[in-house]
């Protein structure tokens, strides 16, 4: 524990202006990011007595072993650094809403030739326009099933539309009326976007128009006579209605809002967002999170705020914005909104009306999603807790191990050896810190070698970590046998980034750092040092590694730990024929019993080893399989070397034509052309094909020879 007088900065020293700091722990990472109006102002609010402070701020402080400024011109560039940096560093002291699904979207891809109707999930992409999002990807099925009558996008594939281009013959929706078939021509390009411009126009809100249009065309079909198109347009029109009464009117003024409430207790708080447009509620979303630092529920409300827009421009930010408090910095918040909009946004508290149910309904969710929430992690709790006391106990630790890492070793008949690194940390997984490796050891299949080089490995670059940040070893000195994790080169010291915050330089940086343990006093007012505090990729050691096997695997991995003088970390491993826990230099195993939570655990961490090893090994043989010998030409990248491809159908006809031919591919010069050439005559030709039912083998020019 840190006393915060240790690094407190100097009177004077801090800017009475606008701007963002950061508290760094002893290991240089960032655990907390804050902005202020009045950096001296605010920061004097840390350096209190502890027993004065919030005892999670409290906590905080004491965890911190430095603090950094950095002074911006106005409040709502604080705002906007502030969050970049909380999304780049992920500071465990902040308050961070995380959804516990990804949610799915009705999406629309506008960047396509042919655009297409269908449900996405995870980032936005560019050209693509969303709705939602939904509660369920079916429901987004429901609705766009009734609405293909009216406007026959576009659902398939890539794949199948290929496929049906090629056949010439649409798939069954084009000949049952809920596409119109653009892969066969029955529509052009620009009228089949239109199309898909209607349809989201309608999705939008705009439902008017078209309801109106329909019904101007039946009455005009039904005047002349023309009954059959009368019926199959009042049939579209019920679709149409069908369809908006999935989201019923909830604000008669055709609104277009988001509305924002929260949940909370002493612990915890829950946040509900229901996305109402054209007056309908086109979407629903809601998270839940630790109160870690000492917040209030204008401070929720600002962080539920950063989170919803903080990547959104445009239409994806309402002009209307209803929360139950106003955050603190409004004038700031409201700027931000509108500079991401890129017009005026209204943020304020509903006090009566529509809009006040409404608010009150959306508070009803959260209060629900908070109970649900508790009642589910308490179980959740108590389980992980159980297990992680059973593993202690089993295997003889001092403490629960809080960070258990396992690894495996996959391979095909020894070609294509990887290994994978998994980490649970509380019971649950961390993907973050997942890490693959490729064994370059040695040649075949030998798994005992190579769970020795790949533990030697990991740990490696955890003692240059240590030594890097003066923690062990002489300061400054770096291993430089530390080697590669997921395939990328390099030392421990090339994996460290210049600190810099996002977008322009800042026009001024300070910090204060507490005494080193040589004596040496703290940095210069100015200075920044070097780690960015990212969370390095090995800087933090487990209590107990797991590995993928029995006797011979636990030996290998323990030899590479006290090669490398590690005596502190646990080693065991786990066997799959009969689930048996090993120890090094024991002669029988551990057997926990079949209904321990504490087998239960060590199973999952290692099955998800097994998968993530499997998974790599996998994608290095499929790329392997798939290598071109246009792979081997200098500076033709995946853009050209398509462009040759769909120039000429296949490789065996670009090997087939001349350069002349080969610079006739847009893009590409007489010397690539040569390099092309040159790369398809040194590669071997593939084996010629055969014809199954004679026998014959195909000539490449389409003759046969017998």
């Amino acid at each position: 524990m840190a006393d915060p007088s240790s690094y407190r900065p100097k009177p004077g020293q801090i800017p009475d202006s606008p701007g963002v700091y950061k508290f760094r722990d002893e290991h240089r990472r960032v655990i907390y990011v804050g902005k202020a109006k009045s950096l001296r102002q605010r920061l004097a609010n840390y350096f209190q007595p502890l027993a004065s402070l919030h005892p999670r701020t409290a906590t905080m402080v004491t965890t911190a072993a430095s603090v950094e400024w950095t002074v911006v011109s106005t409040e709502v560039e604080a705002l906007q650094l502030e969050y970049s940096w909380i999304k780049e560093f992920d500071p465990r002291f902040n308050v961070k809403y995380r959804d516990d699904k990804s949610y799915p979207y009705l999406a629309v891809t506008l960047n396509e030739e042919f655009p297409r109707v269908q449900v996405m999930r995870g980032h936005k992409k560019k050209g693509v326009r969303y709705f939602g999002p939904y509660a369920h990807a079916w429901a987004i099925r429901e609705t766009v099933d009734l609405m293909l009558r009216v406007f026959p996008v576009r659902t398939c594939s890539a794949g199948v539309f290929r496929n049906a281009a090629s056949a010439g013959r649409p798939c069954l929706l084009g000949y049952i009326g809920k596409c119109s078939a653009p892969c066969v021509g029955r529509v052009t390009p620009e009228e089949h976007r239109e199309l898909a411009e209607e349809f989201s126009d309608f999705m939008a809100g705009r439902t008017g128009t078209y309801i109106r249009r329909l019904e101007k065309q039946m009455m005009a079909a039904a005047e002349e006579m023309e009954y059959e198109k009368a019926a199959r347009l009042r049939d579209d029109i019920e679709a149409l209605r069908r369809a908006m009464e999935k989201n019923a009117v909830v604000l008669a003024d055709a609104t277009d809002a988001d509305l924002i409430a929260l949940a909370e207790d002493e612990l915890e708080a829950a946040v509900q967002i229901f996305h109402v447009r054209g007056g309908r509620v086109r979407g629903q979303r809601g998270w839940v999170t630790d109160k870690v630092e000492a917040v209030s529920t204008a401070g929720l409300v600002e962080h539920a705020i950063q989170q919803l827009y903080g990547e959104e421009s445009g239409d994806a930010v309402p002009k209307e914005v209803l929360v139950p408090t106003l955050p603190e910095d409004l004038e700031a918040v409201g700027q931000w909104l509108t500079g991401r909009r890129g017009s005026a946004v209204s943020l304020r508290v509903p006090q009566r009306g529509d809009k006040k149910d409404l608010m009150e309904t959306v508070a009803r969710n959260a209060q629900q999603a908070l109970v649900l929430h508790k009642t589910k992690r308490a179980s959740d709790l108590t389980t992980r807790s159980r297990a992680l006391e059973e593993i202690a106990e089993a295997l003889d630790l001092d403490s629960a191990p809080l960070r258990i890492e396992c690894f495996d070793i996959s391979h095909l008949q020894g070609d294509d050896v990887v290994a994978s690194m998994v980490v649970f940390e509380d019971g649950l997984p961390r993907k973050s810190e997942y890490r693959r490796f490729q064994i370059k050891g040695f040649e075949g299949q030998d798994d005992v070698r190579s769970m020795h080089e790949v533990i030697s490995r990991r740990f490696k670059r955890y003692l240059a970590e240590k030594e890097r940040t003066g923690e062990w070893g002489p300061e400054g000195v770096e291993d430089a046998e530390a080697v590669e994790s997921a395939g990328v080169n390099g030392t421990a010291a090339a994996a460290v980034s210049a600190l810099g915050g996002p977008g322009a330089a800042p026009r001024a940086t300070g910090a204060a750092v507490a005494p080193e343990a040589d004596g040496s006093g703290p940095a210069p007012s100015g200075e920044v040092p070097a780690d960015d505090g990212r969370p390095k990729r090995f800087a933090y050691p487990p209590q107990l590694v797991v590995v993928d096997g029995g006797q011979p695997q636990v030996a290998a991995a323990r030899r590479a730990l006290d090669e490398l003088g590690i005596d502190d970390i646990a080693v065991c491993g786990l066997a799959k024929r009969l689930e048996e826990v090993w120890l090094p230099g024991d002669d029988d195993p551990v057997v926990l019993p079949r209904s321990s939570e504490g087998l239960y655990l060590l199973q999952r961490v290692r099955d998800t080893a097994h998968d993530f090893a499997i998974r790599y090994q996998r994608s290095k043989r499929n790329k392997r399989i798939r290598t071109s010998p246009l792979d081997a030409v200098p500076g033709l990248g995946d853009t050209r070397k398509q462009a040759l491809i769909k120039h000429f159908g296949s490789v065996k006809r670009l090997r087939q034509a001349t350069i002349e031919q080969i610079c006739e591919v847009p893009g590409l010069g007489r010397k690539t052309a040569e390099a092309v050439a040159v790369a398809l005559a040194q590669a071997a030709p593939a084996a010629p094909a055969v014809n199954t039912a004679t026998g014959e083998i195909m000539e490449d020019d389409g003759g046969s020879t017998a």
